[in-house]
């Protein structure tokens, strides 16, 4: 692994306050740490990747490295609804290279979920989703843990796109699960990939072909509804010990999403998601998993309009936390 990043941890958490409510008043922006503690670990850890390294290389509209940030103000001033810790890391920075990039912030992915925190990657592009599985097999399933004693990874996206293109030949925003597959074709692991929200007007035939090749499950957006999603996803959660959810914003209408690098026409309804994700949440025990890890990507400031992206963004993650952490 590629030793600890440098992070760019500079944003200053801000908002509105409200004193006369005391304790129940309280915001984000008044109870994130931007210092680890010595003695406890936070329940949940934000982790940037202000990268659009891999958009370019996808020949989408850049502009998402700057995303991390924009998702944290809109975070700001949020209810602080639960006693969750929160601790903010704050950013891998892209440098020239976006395997470097990658391979640091999955360090920082891996020290987070070794110390017990719940991890939520702020993007960036799509290829946060690289570093984020491989910070998951980092922190479960190093060199020291027996074949036999690995923990099984399970993947869910919130995509118009399956994000199954071959490497051609570098990686980009559009490749990260052809990448996962390959790792776990390469270490003999399952593939255990599923996507809500497929648009047939973002997808060619071949990427098609590849989710028939690699066994990844889907729901075209049309076709979401709260029951089929269950219906998909359950026999594969059933199997897993780990599950990585990653939201991909263009899964989203661009009425609700504008601020992308290719917006969707149609997009999947909000609160199928919300719902999908507090079922996520409640049924861990029930069918064995344990939620480790979240991102959002293809967050883009320089699209998005009266921020309704950014907004967006941050309710899933607010779900998200508040789901986790009854």
């Amino acid at each position: 692994m590629v030793k600890s990043a440098d992070m760019n941890n500079t944003f200053i958490w801000q908002g509105r306050t409200d004193d006369e409510d005391k304790a129940r008043g309280l915001r984000w922006h008044q109870v994130v740490n931007q210092k680890a503690s010595s003695t406890t670990n936070p329940h949940c850890c934000l982790i940037g990747l202000a990268c659009d390294l891999g958009v370019k290389e996808n020949k989408g509209r850049v502009g998402a490295k700057t995303g991390p940030n924009a998702i944290r103000s809109a975070l700001a001033n949020l209810p602080y609804q639960h006693n969750v810790s929160l601790l903010d890391k704050g950013d891998v920075v892209a440098n020239e290279c976006l395997d470097s990039c990658q391979q640091n912030y999955a360090t920082e992915v891996s020290k987070a979920l070794k110390q017990n925190c719940f991890v939520i990657g702020l993007g960036g592009g799509h290829e946060i989703a690289w570093g984020s599985y491989l910070g998951l097999q980092h922190a479960f399933n190093n060199s020291d843990v027996a074949k036999d004693n690995s923990k099984r990874i399970g993947i869910i996206n919130f995509d118009a796109h399956f994000d199954l293109r071959l490497p051609a030949p570098h990686a980009s925003s559009g490749t990260p699960f052809r990448q996962i597959h390959q790792y776990c074709t390469e270490h003999s692991l399952p593939f255990d990939y599923a996507c809500l929200g497929i648009a047939k007007t973002a997808n060619t035939l071949a990427l098609f072909d590849s989710a028939a090749m690699t066994g990844t499950r889907f729901l075209l957006d049309e076709d979401c509804s709260v029951d089929k999603a269950i219906s998909l996803l359950t026999p594969m959660l059933s199997e897993i010990d780990l599950l990585y959810v990653t939201i991909c914003l263009d899964a989203f209408s661009s009425a609700n999403a504008p601020g992308v690098s290719a917006p969707s026409t149609l997009g999947i309804e909000i609160p199928f998601v919300l719902q999908i994700l507090r079922w996520l949440a409640a049924n861990q025990n029930k069918l064995g998993y344990q939620w480790a890890l979240t991102d959002v990507a293809e967050m883009n400031p320089t699209y998005d309009i009266d921020q309704r992206t950014t907004k967006l963004a941050a309710r899933l993650l607010f779900e998200v936390v508040n789901a986790k952490f009854p």
